[in-house]
């Protein structure tokens, strides 16, 4: 399992988070919003749970779809060397590692124990799940017939990493689809597929396309390009109104 070098580069957006740290199935997370029927689970990308871009996400989703998002540490603590982000030292971050540590068959199942404290000890009535990059197959594992149960409602993802078709062919929810041009984690080959096994399985999608934008454009883009500017807005924008339909 690999991530492109898009994943490693990033800008960090203004504006300073507005929710809280707490415990979520024994993991730290952050938790913004204050709806108490409606929740988001959103499963972070390499950058990891404490990465502001995702916290600012979250509190858009929360504030614009009126659901509370939660946003777990599902790297056991560990955290990307931002000194070696920054100047762009990409050899020096031990990945290898880092996906062995990480793998499906390790947080797979803390996602599921994730999911499952929302709606029940949580007592949300509709879930959804949003993934970006490492986060795209996770929100697929929670949507598969292959848990035997239903864990969320509605599910999207953007730029996905680690995703293989069967995540797609087995898919039991509703899905969103943010999808940049120019993805070798999500080639077009792979998009074809995704876009062909849906109509097959029926299930209601919604596959936005961003012409020009590049893996992890969707979420750690420059403010200053303009159609990176563009690209992150409207899939905010698209996420907030898929949620807005699917969960309430």
């Amino acid at each position: 399992m690999s991530f492109s070098s898009c994943c490693l580069k990033t800008f960090t957006w203004g504006g300073t988070p507005i929710g809280k740290e707490v415990k979520l199935a024994n993991h730290d997370s952050y938790v913004t919003g204050d709806n108490k029927d409606a929740a988001v689970l959103l499963i972070h990308d390499l950058f990891g749970w404490k990465y502001p871009n995702v916290r600012l996400l979250a509190d858009h989703y929360a504030r614009e779809a009126n659901v509370t998002v939660y946003v777990p540490d599902f790297f056991g603590g560990w955290v990307v060397d931002w000194e070696l982000v920054e100047e762009e030292r990409f050899d020096k971050i031990d990945l290898v590692s880092m996906a062995k540590q990480n793998s499906r068959e390790v947080r797979g199942p803390e996602m599921v124990a994730c999911a499952k404290a929302l709606k029940g000890e949580h007592g949300f009535k509709r879930l959804g799940s949003i993934g970006f990059c490492y986060g795209g197959w996770g929100i697929c594992y929670l949507a598969s017939k292959e848990r035997g149960e239903k864990l969320v409602d509605a599910v999207s993802m953007g730029h996905p990493s680690w995703l293989v078709k069967e995540d797609i062919a087995n898919l039991t929810v509703p899905i969103q689809i943010l999808a940049p041009e120019i993805d070798h984690s999500f080639p077009p080959e792979l998009k074809a597929y995704t876009f062909e096994t849906l109509l097959k399985l029926n299930l209601p999608f919604d596959y936005v396309h961003y012409p020009g934008i590049v893996h992890g454009g969707l979420v750690r883009g420059s403010e200053k390009v303009d159609n990176e500017r563009e690209a992150m807005a409207s899939a905010k924008n698209s996420a907030v109104a898929w949620f807005k339909q699917q969960l309430h």
